[in-house]
């Protein structure tokens, strides 16, 4: 038996999408492997509620909700995860450390190491490209929310890599 065009058209899609949504899913769970899990189970969502997808917008936008849907619904299920404590000094270096290739595991730790919530609004934004109405969307919260919050996770680069921004007094 044939599956609909939209099932597959998804699954096409999802594969396209995995690393992105595996960079979202980070932010949420602050481990690769919770996050892994999380990926996994929102792909087998999306497959089976790809018939609620209409079309509109982007795909992304709806998966990563989906995601941040199944992670709050897990969370409820499972204890609060600790709050990752990293090594700051070896965080710095490698932002500092220019001539070396990226450290995933050090962008992993910086990201695991905001506030809840903030680390995606800021893949979102930042890195993925929403707009603060589709970060809004995806996360649930106000506009008014998201730009406090990226507010919030790019003063927290800006000071893991010695760079402040600049005062302004008015």
């Amino acid at each position: 038996m044939r599956q609909p065009a939209t099932t597959t058209d998804i699954r096409r899609d999802l594969v396209g999408l995995l690393p992105r949504l595996r960079r979202f899913a980070i932010t949420l769970a602050g481990e690769t492997a919770a996050a892994d899990e999380l990926v996994q189970a929102v792909c087998l969502r999306a497959i089976s509620k790809g018939h609620q997808w209409n079309g509109e917008g982007r795909l992304e936008s709806w998966i990563y909700t989906l995601a941040r849907q199944q992670w709050a619904e897990d969370s409820r299920k499972r204890k609060p995860r600790p709050t990752a404590r990293g090594n700051v000094t070896d965080i710095r270096d490698a932002i500092r450390d220019r001539a070396t290739l990226v450290d995933t595991d050090a962008l992993h730790r910086m990201l695991a190491e905001m506030p809840e919530g903030v680390a995606s609004i800021f893949v979102l934004i930042d890195v993925e490209g929403h707009s603060y109405q589709q970060a809004a969307e995806i996360m649930g919260i106000t506009i008014g929310s998201i730009a406090g919050q990226l507010a919030t996770a790019r003063l927290h680069f800006a000071a893991l890599s010695g760079h402040n921004p600049p005062v302004h007094r008015y």
